[in-house]
């Protein structure tokens, strides 16, 4: 990004993953635990998707990690006490500037203070103002296990929580109650503060590779890795949807619903069943088989020629749509080696025959599969002209949600 006369370097980095939190101002209180140490990456994670961040450090927190450090992870001056500034009104009164107050990490001590409105460092005296003026808070917990199971501890968690301030973490590892990952916290910043132009939709994304089973050990496949879908997934639940991936990986992806599907009908079927639960949107993300066959019980015997006998699949989204015209379902299509005019063609075939109310179509031959980038084309129904999409998957994502986002009402959309 172009450079600023007297900006800080730190922010050259301002919005270089994306601008899911553009315009947005957090606040990072910073407390006495040893995981006090993440947060310089931490505040830069926000500051490249777009956000402004300043610390509020406790003095305890202060014995972890110099000012210094947060100073240059953020590009602002760290809050180490309450001045004549009033800085927590500054931040968290009801005329306040910020959007978020993220207590990260948060030990058992100041979980404890906030719980009973006690602010007698910097950090609780933050807290106990946003909570007051009815301001977004995050708690994101970090000590050893034993402090976390006790029942103190635990009622002060659930009691906070009654409050409508949400938790991320802890991850109990080692017998400490670890810090969420940095991934997990700003995934769920995001999603507390972002767009949230999903909020109350339910989206199922299919994604990766189906596989046929030969025999026991053996597999008929394809190349795609899921990437995309995994992405579509994510971005989705930044922007608040209730969020379904069905794929043959177990990612463990923080806040999202997975179930597993190997096959084509396994997918097909497992699809279809979510989908009478109800559901807003599908985006039929994955590669699903198009062939499959008789699984031999036991494994072929190696050696000499070997004839499988194939048989077509049924196509998910012909089923969906026959069994679900009220949702909203988006295709993909991948073709190798055609001119754009074919592309489009087959693409705009497939989106007619099926129903879609949008299609994503690419030329996998010169890259897509595998890689972390990708071009495709989105093709609406009755537009003749279709916007070309380049750059990482994630991005993509992005401007694939952006399209999904508008095929709801302005009244639908909360």
């Amino acid at each position: 990004m172009p450079q600023i006369p007297n900006e800080h370097p730190t922010l050259w980095i301002k919005s270089g993953k994306s601008r899911s939190l553009q315009g947005k101002t957090i606040v990072l209180a910073v407390t006495g635990s040893i995981a006090a140490v993440r947060t310089v990456e931490l505040a830069r994670e926000f500051i490249r998707r777009g956000a402004d961040v300043y610390v509020v450090m406790s003095e305890a927190a202060g014995w972890i990690i110099n000012p210094m450090a947060l100073h240059y992870a953020t590009g602002n001056e760290v809050i180490t006490s309450i001045t004549g500034k009033v800085e927590h009104v500054e931040f968290f009164g009801n005329l306040g500037r910020a959007d978020l107050l993220l207590v990260a990490p948060a030990t058992a001590n100041t979980i404890g203070k906030i719980a009973a409105g006690i602010d007698d460092t910097p950090v609780t005296t933050f807290a106990t103002t946003a909570i007051g003026a009815g301001k977004p808070v995050m708690i994101v917990p970090a000590m050893h296990e034993d402090m976390y199971n006790h029942p103190a501890v635990m009622e002060n968690i659930e009691k906070i929580k009654d409050w409508e301030i949400s938790f991320v973490g802890p991850r109990l590892e080692e017998g400490i109650a670890k810090i969420a990952g940095n991934d997990e916290i700003v995934l769920e910043v995001e999603r507390r503060i972002g767009s949230n132009t999903l909020h109350g939709k339910k989206v199922l994304i299919t994604s990766g590779s189906t596989a046929e089973s030969v025999d026991p050990i053996r597999i008929i496949t394809n190349r795609a890795s899921g990437k995309t879908g995994v992405e579509l997934a994510l971005e989705a639940y930044r922007r608040g949807a209730d969020v379904t991936i069905v794929h043959r990986n177990k990612l463990g992806i923080y806040g999202i619903n997975e179930m597993y599907a190997e096959s084509a009908e396994q997918m097909t079927n497992t699809v279809l069943e979510e989908l009478g639960k109800g559901c807003d949107v599908l985006v039929s993300a994955a590669a699903i088989g198009d062939y499959t066959l008789d699984s031999s019980q036991t494994k072929i015997k190696s050696g000499g020629e070997l004839t499988l006998s194939l048989r077509p699949t049924n196509k998910l989204i012909k089923e969906a749509r026959k069994t679900h015209p009220e949702i909203k379902i988006v295709g993909f299509k991948a073709e190798t080696g055609i001119g754009q005019e074919e592309l489009f063609k087959r693409a705009l075939h497939t989106l007619e025959s099926s129903e879609l109310d949008m299609i994503v179509a690419n030329d996998v031959s010169s890259g897509g599969m595998g890689t972390e980038e990708n071009s495709v084309y989105i093709i609406h129904p009755g537009r003749k002209e279709h916007t070309n999409i380049s750059g990482s998957k994630s991005m993509i994502a992005s401007a694939l949600m952006d399209e999904i986002t508008r095929m709801f009402p302005e009244g639908e959309k909360h």
